[in-house]
C-alpha cells in the first residue's frame, strides 16, 4: 500500500492548485488522517512570506498542522545548500520532516516546486531526486495552454523516462488548462503514444475564471480601504477599466465583472456608475476602485453609508496609473477565502479525472473502508452521472443559495428556485453569488399554476377542497414545488431550511403518496461517525409505529442503505436482546423482525437487540453469540419516534457525528427535509441524496 504520492508540474503556471484540490478531495473523502507535505517552497515573490497552495490546501481542508510542518526549506535555503555542496543536509532535512507527517497519518500528499526560478531544469532535476529519496510514486502536471500536441508528447515522454533514470514510478499524469478544441482527443492520443510509459492519463480543460481575481485579491495587492462591500470581496474581476472621460462616453464601454479604477474626486463617474449597476439594463460590475490621496466627498460618503445591495468600493492612496500598474502585475491564486473558485476547480477535476481509476492506483482499493467523508464525496460523484432536476422552494434563503451555487460549481444537479424572482436576483447580486443557469420561477406567476391548481383540486376535492382553495394552497412554495415532482416537471425536492417538518412533507402525503408496497412514508438519518456511516430509522416520522409498519421500516431502510454504498446489517431496536425481556414493545419488535424475515428472507437482520449488543463485538459475544448481525450492524431501526429521535440528537451531540437527513422513503418520487438549523454542506449532500433517489426511482443506477 502506498502511503504517499508526490505531485510535480513540468514548467510554470501548470495549475498545480487544480490538480491538487483534486486529488486532496478524494484522499481525505478516503482515508481519516491526511498530511499536507511541500518539500521546498518558493516565498521570495510573495510579499507576506506565505506558499499560497499550502495556505489553501491547509486551510480549506482544516489540516491540524501548522504551518512549519508542512515545509522543509525555502527555495533560497535549497539553492544555497547545493551550491555549497550539502545536498545531504538538505536530503535529511526533508527527510526528517517528512517522517514526522508519515508516524502521524495515514497517507502524505507532496507537492513539487513551482517552477518560479530562472532554471525550469534546476527544479525538475530537484522535483525528481526528491521524490526518489521519499520513495513516492509521480502524477505529473503538463501545461496544455500553449504549444502543439507533438511538443506536449514530446516533454511528456522526456520528462517521464528522466523521473524513470532516477528511479521514480510515474503513476499518472494530467495535461492541465488545454484549449477546448483539444480537449476531446488529446488524452486519448497522449494515451496511445505513451501506453508503455503510463497507465492513467487525464485532460482538464482550460477555465478562464479560474484566473480572473477576485476584489479580496484585489484589496490585498493594493493594501486598499474597503469603504463599501466588505462582505462582497468574493466577486471576480474580468478586466479593469480607467474611467477617465465623460460620462456619456465612459459607461458604454462597461461589461459584467469589470473593475473600474477612478479618481476618488470624480463624482459623476462613481454616480453615475452606481446608477448604471443598479440599473437591470447595465452590465453587473465587480467593484470600484477609488484612487488618489483625496478623500471620497461627504455627499459620496452620505450616499454609501445610506445605500444598501452595491458593489465593493476600495479607496486606495497612489495615483490612478501606479494602480492600474499594480492590478496589472497581480498574480492570481486560489486562495480559501475564493469559494467559487475552488468549487469550480472541484469540478473541473471530477469532471474529467475518473478518481476511481487514480484511487486505486494511489491506494489499494481493498484497504479503503466506507469512512463519513468517503460516503460524502460519493454523492456528489454519483450525483454528476446522471444530472436530475432538484426544485428549491426556499429560494430567498441565502443558505440555499449558497448551497446552490457549490452544486452549479461541481455541476451535480440542475437547480429551480421558487419565490419572488426580483427578491432572488437581487440577493444573488448582494451575495456576489454565480448562478448561471439557474431557474427561478415565482409560483404565482408561473405559466402552470393553474393546471396546478386544477391538479390539486381534483386530488383534494373529497376532502372538501374547492377551486378557490386550491388556488391559495398553490401559491404556497412547498406545495408548488412538490406539485412540480408530481407532474414530472422535477425530479426532486428539498426543503425544510425555513420550513417545519409537516410544512415540507405534508403535500407530498397529500398528493405524492406511498410507492406500491409501502405503506406509510419513514424518515432515515446517515451518521457519519469518526469511522464509519450507519444509517438510523424512523427518527423523524411515525410516532408509534406498529409491528407491521417496523417491518416496512426496515426493509426500506435497508434498500436506502445499500442505495448508498452501506451493506445492510439490520438491528431492531429494544431494551432487551432475543429472548431475556418480556413486555408489550418487545413484542412488538418480536413480530416485526418476524415478518421482515418472511418478507425478505435474505435481509441479514437481528431483533430484539440492544443498541451496545448491536455495535459493540464485546458485548454481542455475551449477549448474542450466535448472531451475524451482532457487533456489527450498520442499520438501527427504532422501536418508537421518541427513542429514534433523541437517540440521534444524542450521537450527533455527544459524538460529534455528522447526520445527514432525515432522508424521506416509501415516498413514489423523492421528496427530502431539512433541518431548520441546516448548514451550507448539509443541503449539498441533502440535494445529492435526493438527486441519487431520483436516479433509482427512474432505473438510472
Amino acid at each position: 500500500m502506498s502511503k504517499n504520492l508526490y505531485v510535480t508540474a513540468l514548467e510554470p503556471q501548470s495549475g498545480m492548485s487544480v490538480v491538487t484540490l483534486g486529488i486532496m478531495e478524494f484522499l481525505v473523502r478516503n482515508l481519516e488522517r491526511v498530511a499536507f507535505f511541500r518539500p521546498i517552497i518558493n516565498v521570495s515573490r510573495h510579499a507576506d512570506g506565505i506558499d499560497k497552495i499550502l495556505h489553501l490546501i491547509s486551510t480549506h481542508y482544516d489540516l491540524k498542522l501548522s504551518y512549519e510542518q508542512m515545509y522543509a526549506f525555502t527555495f533560497d535555503e535549497a539553492q544555497n545548500l547545493i551550491s555549497e555542496d550539502k545536498t545531504g543536509q538538505l536530503v535529511e532535512g526533508i527527510l526528517t520532516k517528512y517522517k514526522a507527517l508519515e508516524s502521524e497519518h495515514d497517507f502524505v500528499l507532496c507537492l513539487g516546486t513551482d517552477f518560479e526560478s530562472d532554471s525550469s531544469a534546476f527544479e525538475f532535476e530537484l522535483n525528481a531526486d526528491i521524490a526518489n529519496n521519499l520513495r513516492c510514486p509521480i502524477l505529473m502536471i503538463a501545461n496544455g495552454y500553449e504549444g502543439s500536441v507533438d511538443g506536449m508528447l514530446k516533454t511528456c515522454k522526456f520528462a517521464i523516462e528522466a523521473f524513470e533514470d532516477k528511479g521514480s514510478s510515474v503513476l499518472a499524469m494530467i495535461l492541465n488548462r488545454t484549449p477546448v478544441h483539444l480537449q476531446e482527443n488529446i488524452s486519448a492520443f497522449l494515451l496511445d503514444s505513451l501506453r508503455e510509459k503510463v497507465e492513467l492519463i487525464y485532460s482538464i480543460p482550460h477555465d478562464e475564471s479560474l484566473e480572473m481575481l477576485t476584489m479580496a485579491e484585489i484589496v490585498a495587492a493594493l493594501d486598499g480601504e474597503v469603504i463599501y462591500g466588505q462582505g462582497q470581496l468574493s466577486r471576480l474581476a474580468t478586466r479593469f477599466v480607467v474611467a477617465a472621460m465623460n460620462l456619456q462616453n465612459y459607461l458604454p464601454t462597461l461589461a459584467d465583472d469589470d473593475l473600474v479604477i477612478t479618481p476618488a474626486d470624480r463624482l459623476d463617474i462613481i454616480l453615475g456608475t452606481m446608477a448604471a449597476y443598479r440599473s437591470t439594463n447595465m452590465p453587473n460590475i465587480a467593484g470600484m476602485v477609488l484612487t488618489g490621496y483625496l478623500q471620497p466627498e461627504k455627499t459620496l460618503q452620505d450616499l454609501l453609508e445610506g445605500a444598501e445591495g452595491l458593489v465593493p468600493i476600495v479607496k486606495v492612496e497612489d495615483d490612478t496609473f501606479s494602480t492600474a500598474s499594480k492590478i496589472k502585475a497581480i498574480r492570481n491564486y486560489i486562495t480559501p477565502e475564493s469559494t467559487r473558485k475552488i468549487a469550480t476547480a472541484l469540478g473541473l477535476f471530477e469532471a474529467n479525472v475518473d478518481t476511481t481509476a487514480l484511487r486505486k492506483r494511489i491506494i489499494r482499493f481493498s484497504s479503503l473502508y466506507t469512512s463519513p467523508k468517503m460516503f460524502e464525496f460519493g454523492l456528489i460523484k454519483r450525483a454528476r452521472t446522471n444530472k436530475q432536476v432538484i426544485v428549491l422552494p426556499e429560494g430567498e434563503e441565502e443558505r440555499i443559495l449558497r448551497a446552490a451555487e457549490i452544486l452549479i460549481h461541481r455541476d451535480a444537479v440542475k437547480i429551480i428556485l421558487l419565490g419572488r424572482s426580483k427578491a432572488i436576483l437581487k440577493k444573488i447580486v448582494d451575495y456576489g453569488l454565480s448562478l448561471t443557469g439557474i431557474e427561478i420561477i415565482d409560483p404565482i406567476q408561473s405559466e402552470h399554476f393553474e393546471d396546478y391548481a386544477a391538479t390539486y383540486y381534483e386530488l383534494r376535492r373529497h376532502k372538501g377542497i374547492t377551486p378557490d382553495n386550491a388556488r391559495d394552497v398553490m401559491s404556497g412554495v412547498n406545495h408548488f414545488g412538490t406539485m412540480m415532482v408530481y407532474k414530472g416537471h422535477a425530479d426532486g425536492m428539498v426543503s425544510g431550511s425555513v420550513h417545519s417538518t409537516l410544512q415540507t412533507v405534508r403535500p407530498a402525503l397529500e398528493f405524492v403518496k406511498t410507492k406500491p408496497g409501502s405503506t406509510i412514508m419513514s424518515g432515515v438519518f446517515f451518521m457519519c461517525l469518526e469511522d464509519r456511516v450507519l444509517a438510523y430509522a424512523d427518527c423523524a416520522v411515525n410516532p408509534r409505529p406498529t409491528a407491521e409498519q417496523l417491518a416496512e421500516i426496515a426493509i426500506e431502510t435497508s434498500k436506502t442503505a445499500r442505495l448508498f454504498g452501506i451493506n445492510p446489517l439490520v438491528a431492531m431496536l429494544s431494551y432487551s436482546s432475543g429472548s431475556s425481556g418480556k413486555g408489550e414493545e418487545v413484542d412488538k419488535v418480536k413480530k416485526a423482525t418476524e415478518i421482515a424475515h418472511k418478507l425478505a428472507p435474505e435481509l441479514m437482520l437481528e431483533g430484539p437487540i440492544q443498541y451496545d449488543a448491536a455495535v459493540d463485538a464485546t458485548v454481542a459475544k455475551t449477549k448474542m453469540p450466535e448472531s451475524s448481525v451482532a457487533g456489527k450492524a450498520t442499520v438501527f431501526i427504532f422501536p418508537d419516534l421518541n427513542t429514534g429521535n433523541n437517540t440521534y440528537k444524542a450521537v450527533q451531540r455527544s459524538a460529534g457525528a455528522v447526520a445527514i437527513g432525515p432522508i424521506m422513503q416509501g415516498l413514489n418520487k423523492p421528496v427530502n427535509d431539512l433541518s431548520r438549523g441546516c448548514l451550507i454542506p448539509d443541503i449539498v449532500n441533502t440535494v445529492a441524496i435526493t438527486a441519487i433517489q431520483a436516479q433509482a426511482e427512474k432505473g438510472l443506477m
